[in-house]
């Protein structure tokens, strides 16, 4: 398990959630990869965080299942199956196009101007190969869209499906032989013309895009 700075929890979170979050961003961009055995311990150590938050962040995040907990006790990063796979695209292609279609009218041009940048320092992370920027900022693009449609419920549910496939995708991106690529210019273009279907549209082709990538590359140890 890599070791991040010590955790540096912002004033108004308590420590259990700031943990929490530092954790779950750990499973979202892939710094644990599937697997990978999770020990108390190491997560402990990893985050500079206390026994009992740490304890309390794995319990979490084993409830919303971004880890496994085995038959021995013994906890770790799960390794997708084809047929997880093929839900986690499901579920996706389904949320994720319907939160950004409810989102568009609450966009402003500045919003959007925003995403463009984050969306060129995605140009960046993928023209040195570097891969943790590429997650962030892929993550930060998505979410700055789907947070802005005002259903949390959805919300929610999508960010447990990306907890879910965040490990696997780091695999792939460095398997891969590239970092990248993404289909972000045609929604942001659907975006400035305000135009719903054509949002719908791009945003379930960046996902085929990514998860057919993800289906393709784990193939060889899917059962």
């Amino acid at each position: 398990m890599t070791s991040p700075k010590p955790i540096a929890a912002p004033s108004r979170l308590p420590e259990h959630e700031a943990t929490y979050r530092r954790l779950r961003d750990m499973m979202m961009f892939g710094e644990l990869a599937p697997g990978q055995k999770v020990t108390l311990q190491g997560v402990t150590t990893a985050l500079g965080a206390g026994m009992t938050p740490v304890r309390e962040a794995i319990r979490r995040l084993t409830a919303e299942g971004a880890l496994t907990l085995h038959e021995n006790r013994r906890i770790s990063v799960p390794v997708l199956t084809g047929s997880q796979v093929d839900e986690l695209a499901f579920a996706r292609l389904r949320l994720e196009p319907e939160l950004a279609e409810r989102a568009l009218n609450a966009l402003s041009g500045r919003d959007i101007d925003r995403l463009a940048q984050i969306d060129a320092g995605i140009d960046r992370a993928i023209a040195v190969g570097d891969v943790p920027g590429y997650l962030a900022g892929n993550h930060r693009f998505h979410f700055a869209i789907y947070e802005s449609a005002g259903a949390e419920i959805l919300l929610s549910v999508t960010h447990s499906l990306w907890l879910r496939f965040g490990p696997s995708l780091r695999v792939v991106v460095e398997t891969g032989g590239s970092v990248g690529p993404d289909l972000h210019k045609g929604a942001l273009e659907a975006m400035r013309r305000g135009d719903a279907a054509g949002l719908r549209a791009a945003i379930e082709a960046d996902i085929r895009q990514g998860m057919d990538r993800v289906r393709e590359n784990l193939q060889p140890s899917l059962v």
